[in-house]
């Protein structure tokens, strides 16, 4: 079982930067993938980025050389780095484990880009 708690969501205005943090209730070291997916207003949930256990990352092509994904093993803490933000970038952010064949999900956090 995973428990995964985000915050640092909120309000900023285009071209801010924003960091998101997703605390995961055990060590991080062994789960296969973790990542951030986001739903924007009447939309599905898509992915945004992802890191491998062996530190592979993927991002979704609007967000590339804006985010960046990271983690603190020690921490146990999965960052979601966003630079640059834009309006579309408006969503509810969440965070996400896979781990032996299980999927989890934090609860979200909201990020609005607005001025």
């Amino acid at each position: 079982q995973v428990q995964l708690v985000e915050s640092g969501g909120g309000l900023v205005q285009p071209g801010g930067s924003l960091r998101l943090s997703c605390a995961v209730s055990r060590s991080i070291l062994n789960i296969n993938r973790l990542g951030w997916y986001r739903a924007a207003p009447g939309k599905q949930r898509d992915l945004v980025a992802t890191i491998t256990k062996g530190g592979s990352t993927n991002y979704k092509d609007s967000v590339k050389g804006r985010f960046t994904i990271s983690r603190e093993h020690a921490k146990n803490t999965v960052y979601l780095q966003m630079s640059s933000l834009k309006p579309e970038d408006t969503a509810v952010y969440y965070c996400n484990a896979l781990d032996s064949g299980y999927t989890y999900w934090g609860q979200g956090t909201q990020v609005t880009v607005s001025s």
